[in-house]
């Protein structure tokens, strides 16, 4: 089984999953970004890095795929293959930070990449306002998101909320986060364990 949580940057997405991780006893995999070579780059010169950056995401996520699929485990991922291609991809492209002919030479390898693997099982999708996005960026300090601009957050928040509205691909779980603090409230992570558990095995 494969459920993956997808959201904004800042929204929670690595923290459940390692929490549903050991709820349900699934095998958690991360979003490479300590070990990212073009994310520094990236948040210094969008323009120059974004076509760069993305092809990384698509190719360390295809490949992350292809290992769910073969090892018959039950796994949960931080963060989709999807968000790349219908998020960040078209609003780097949208911005002017992406040229033309790299979109679209980007979105012809999505199309092709994404027909050889499977949709997930369960998304997760975590909502929050850019409020609570900035608040949380902001208490984990990590030096390269420094620059996030809350523009570009409230851009990423338009286009997931116009993607999610058309998802159709699988399961869907909605989870809005403003009022949750799953990490360090039992009550909270217990009301997104039971809403998982209804989705994936029903209400009874």
């Amino acid at each position: 089984m494969h459920i993956a949580v997808a959201g904004n940057i800042g929204v929670g997405k690595t923290t459940l999953t390692g929490l549903l991780a050991k709820n349900f006893n699934w095998e958690p995999h991360y979003e490479s970004v300590d070990n990212n070579p073009y994310l520094d780059d990236f948040y210094t010169d969008m323009q120059r890095w974004a076509f760069n950056l993305q092809v990384y995401f698509l190719n360390s996520r295809f490949g992350q795929l292809k290992e769910f699929q073969e090892s018959g485990k039950n796994i949960i991922q931080d963060r989709t293959i999807y968000e790349d291609a219908h998020i960040f991809a078209p609003n780097l492209h949208a911005m002017g930070l992406m040229t033309s002919r790299d979109f679209d030479n980007y979105s012809s390898l999505f199309n092709l990449m994404s027909s050889f693997v499977n949709s997930p099982d369960l998304l997760i999708y975590l909502r929050a306002s850019v409020p609570t996005l900035v608040k949380q960026i902001q208490s984990r300090g990590r030096d390269y998101e420094s620059s996030i601009r809350i523009d570009y957050l409230t851009r990423l928040n338009e286009r997931y909320e116009a993607w999610i509205s058309e998802y159709t691909s699988g399961k869907l779980l909605i989870i809005d986060t403003d009022d949750l603090d799953f990490s360090k409230n039992q009550e909270d992570l217990g009301f997104v364990v039971d809403k998982v558990n209804a989705e994936l095995h029903g209400l009874f």
